[in-house]
């Protein structure tokens, strides 16, 4: 059938007929041994308490450049805000802001005095009423 080797069709030798493995000579190493202090670096050190009384909030919430961020600058404030649900089911709903999370706004509606925590992601379109004589029903 074949008259020659399978590896050695077009007549070129191929890489697998070299040795794979060149064997190194060891070479030592001599001990490391330092030989002065000189080379090693004293870290600073601080001489005070370290003052852990902050309580580290994400940027979203402190950040006005974020929905949040600028939510929660209107604080207190009597607001409308749009809702959509799903692709085409608007709601609104109007009262005192009263607190703004990450994921979540809270309101105290005018009428009922009702709390009513809202899906922040669905915010479309927030009117915060220069006339916030409505604020005053909610308290």
């Amino acid at each position: 059938m074949f008259s020659r080797m399978l590896n050695d069709y077009d007549e070129i030798p191929h890489w697998d007929a070299m040795p794979m493995h060149y064997p190194c000579p060891m070479m030592s190493q001599p001990p490391y041994e330092p030989t002065d202090d000189t080379r090693q670096e004293q870290f600073p050190t601080t001489t005070g308490q370290a003052n852990l009384n902050f309580q580290p909030t994400p940027p979203i919430q402190n950040d006005i450049s974020y929905t949040q961020g600028w939510l929660s600058t209107q604080v207190g404030k009597y607001v409308k805000i749009e809702f959509l649900i799903g692709t085409n089911m608007w709601i609104d709903r109007e009262g005192v802001l009263k607190e703004v999370g990450i994921s979540y706004v809270v309101l105290e509606e005018a009428g009922t005095n009702n709390t009513l925590m809202c899906d922040i992601y669905s915010i479309k379109f927030v009117i915060v009423f220069r006339n916030q004589e409505k604020a005053m029903l909610c308290k």
